[in-house]
């Protein structure tokens, strides 16, 4: 008798609730001949929108698995996503000047902390390029490029190393409305305050100017409305009155590398929903 090896895959949902979605992914899995290792599952009470992330082993091919969902699934029309666990996201990290988001994210990488794969570092400046190429990945450098033609480059990258996730590691630099809706859900950016509060440029300026008693760092999805994207994680820190701002700047980096990695690893592992203007997060 030939036995085939066993598969760890992910399978995402995401579709208005109704009852018997539970039910019917359970039973999907069972008729894959499945076992399942996780399940989280949430129904919006505004939106009413279910989503669900399902971890599940199992010998049969990928192909029939998704005929098996689609079968048992078609009545909730649900938006459905698969990846083989093993599968690593490809991520494409844009940076300006400031090292700390970038150097967590390929410390973290090397450890095996953070399941993705970088192909490249792009910068509108060559000052991150030895750090970049000290861990083996491409640094391509933008300076000199107006709009245009960067997002051209970027788009080309894209495309040619099947990028799934953009993370702007400190990159000051605007997106243009097309770029942003073209790769919507796909663009993590950390903006260096706990948002809603201080959008926009120089931020710990603008708390130090209010005599803030907190500071945060929030990384969130890119619209084409600044600052203004779905939120995917936060985290902040006390401060005295006696701080300056370059004290505020000095704290908030660790948050800031901090919180980026921690959404970035959500992403790759696809515990990610956007759910209306906010996300559902499951962790462990």
């Amino acid at each position: 008798m030939l036995f085939r090896s066993l598969v760890d895959f992910i399978v995402t949902l995401q579709c208005p609730d109704k009852s018997g979605i539970v039910h019917a992914m359970t039973t999907a899995v069972l008729e894959s001949r499945g076992n399942i290792i996780e399940n989280q599952q949430f129904t919006d009470p505004t939106t009413l929108d279910f989503v669900m992330r399902t971890r599940f082993e199992t010998p049969t091919p990928l192909a029939e698995v998704k005929e098996i969902f689609a079968k048992g699934l078609d009545q909730f029309k649900p938006t459905l996503n698969f990846r083989p666990y093993a599968n690593k996201k490809r991520v494409l990290v844009l940076v300006t000047k400031e090292s700390h988001c970038l150097r967590d994210l390929l410390y973290l990488q090397e450890l095996g902390e953070l399941p993705i794969e970088i192909p490249a570092v792009i910068s509108n400046h060559g000052d991150l390029q030895a750090l970049t190429e000290s861990h083996g990945i491409k640094f391509i450098e933008q300076s000199g490029k107006n709009k245009t033609e960067a997002e051209k480059e970027l788009r080309d990258f894209i495309k040619s190393e099947g990028i799934d996730l953009i993370v702007l590691a400190r990159y000051m630099q605007i997106l243009s409305q097309e770029f942003c809706q073209e790769f919507a859900g796909k663009i993590i950016n950390i903006h260096h305050s706990f948002l809603p509060g201080f959008k926009g440029a120089k931020p710990y300026h603008q708390a130090h100017e209010r005599g803030v008693k907190i500071i945060g760092a929030t990384a969130h999805f890119v619209t084409d409305d600044l600052d203004e994207g779905p939120i995917i994680d936060q985290d902040v820190a006390h401060v005295t009155h006696a701080a300056t701002p370059e004290d505020l700047i000095a704290t908030g980096r660790d948050i800031e590398r901090r919180v980026l990695a921690r959404a970035v690893k959500d992403f790759a592992e696809d515990r990610i929903f956007i759910v209306g203007h906010k996300t559902v997060v499951f962790r462990n």
